[in-house]
C-alpha cells in the first residue's frame, strides 16, 4: 500500500489560558514548527481570535499540506493538526508545547495516510 503522508493529531491540556488567547504566541508555535521541520507556508496564515475570553483558530496552508490549531482557554486545551504529504521527522510536540504554552499534558497520535488500496 502506498503511503501518501503522515498526519499528526495533538491535544495539549493544562495550558496557560492567556497563552491560548494570544495569537502572537500561537503564531510563534507555528513559526517554530515550520522552521524546525523545514516546511514551506503558502501565502498568508489565517488567524481568528474569538471575542472576550475566547480562544483562537489558526491555519497555515503548506506546500506539504497544512498546519491548524484551535484553542479553548476556558478548558486550558489546545489542539493541533499537521498533515505532511512528504516524510518528516516527528516534531517534539510535548516539549515545545510545555515550553511555549505551559501544557501539563500533551497527547500525540500519528496516522499514516495511504492510497492505492482496494475500494
Amino acid at each position: 500500500m502506498l503511503t501518501v503522508g503522515t498526519e499528526w493529531l495533538i491535544e495539549a491540556s493544562g495550558c496557560d489560558a492567556e497563552a491560548l488567547r494570544d495569537v502572537g504566541r500561537l503564531r510563534s508555535v507555528f513559526a517554530r514548527a515550520v522552521a524546525e521541520l523545514g516546511l514551506r507556508v503558502v501565502g498568508e496564515q489565517l488567524w481568528h481570535k474569538f471575542p472576550g475570553e475566547g480562544g483562537a483558530t489558526g491555519l497555515a496552508l503548506l506546500t506539504e499540506s497544512h498546519l491548524a490549531c484551535h484553542t479553548y482557554p476556558e478548558f486550558g486545551v489546545a489542539t493541533f493538526n499537521l498533515y505532511c504529504c512528504r516524510e518528516r521527522p516527528e516534531w517534539p510536540w510535548a516539549e515545545r508545547l510545555r515550553e511555549m504554552l505551559g501544557a501539563a499534558e500533551v497527547y500525540v497520535r500519528s496516522v499514516s495516510r495511504a492510497g492505492g488500496g482496494e475500494a
